[in-house]
């Protein structure tokens, strides 16, 4: 990693001298890796990050460098050239006119936030935001996004500043083992672009009136984000979540128990 993110902040330091001790040492020498990343994700998942909310955030917020090895041309079979933007970063990657999005995102640019759940585009897991607009990666071409801009989880912080929509899962609890939560927060960040420009959905009242910059309704974001699937069932979280993203106002959660 470079230098600027190798250096931890006083609640960075403090985080992880409270909840990983063993690890500090090494984070402070060679700097942060993924496997500290996948302890901290299950930390969160256990609850174990409330009291430490600013440092926790500041390191979700960070991103991970790696090198990028190039495939030899032999290796690929029907190869493509493939010009595309992945999160504000161009890319140029030769791949298998085959090969999925999610596949190239995940074993060729090693950006693995996006999840394979049922490889199928049942689950959800896999969304990105593809020019804007929320697509399943897993069923979407890369030779297609020829051109394109890619957004993943990875690349919605900005500046060591998480996206609001991740802020609010994080203080909603929008998320238990966490795999579906990728997907989630994608869908949930383009959902807020389809509100802004009016668009309808299944449970509109009236689809021949657009309604620009519509507040939606716990009914509208359950069916807008119903392809998204949490095996969890987190849904009233991730409902509420959405609901203070877009609004900004806080919200109360509203639990519902079988009498």
């Amino acid at each position: 990693m470079s230098d600027n993110n190798t250096k931890l902040t006083k609640e960075e330091e403090r985080l992880f001298g409270d909840l990983m001790p063993e690890e500090l040492n090494e984070i402070i020498q060679s700097g942060l890796n993924r496997r500290h990343f996948v302890k901290l994700i299950g930390l969160a998942s256990a609850g174990l990050l409330t009291s430490h909310l600013i440092g926790a955030e500041q390191l979700f917020a960070r991103a991970i460098d790696m090198e990028i090895e190039d495939l030899p041309p032999i290796a690929i079979e029907n190869g493509v050239t493939v010009n595309l933007k992945v999160n504000s970063v161009g890319k140029i990657v030769l791949i298998d006119s085959r090969t999925t999005l999610l596949d190239t995102l995940r074993e060729r640019l090693r950006l693995t936030g996006s999840k394979k759940g049922c490889d199928h585009g049942q689950c959800g897991a896999c969304t990105v935001i593809l020019d804007g607009n929320r697509v399943l990666s897993c069923l979407t071409l890369a030779a297609s996004c020829e051109g394109k801009s890619v957004i993943t989880i990875e690349g919605l912080a900005r500046n060591n500043e998480l996206n609001p929509m991740q802020s609010a899962f994080l203080k909603h609890d929008g998320f238990q083992c966490g795999f579906c939560t990728p997907g989630q927060i994608c869908s949930a960040v383009a959902l807020m672009k389809e509100a802004k420009e009016g668009q309808a959905s299944y449970v509109s009242t009236n689809i021949r009136e657009t309604e620009v910059g519509m507040m939606l309704s716990d009914d509208e974001i359950a069916e807008r984000m119903s392809g998204n699937i949490c095996r969890c069932g987190a849904y009233p979280n991730i409902v509420a979540a959405i609901k203070e993203a877009q609004t900004g106002k806080n919200i109360e959660q509203t639990w519902l128990f079988a009498g």
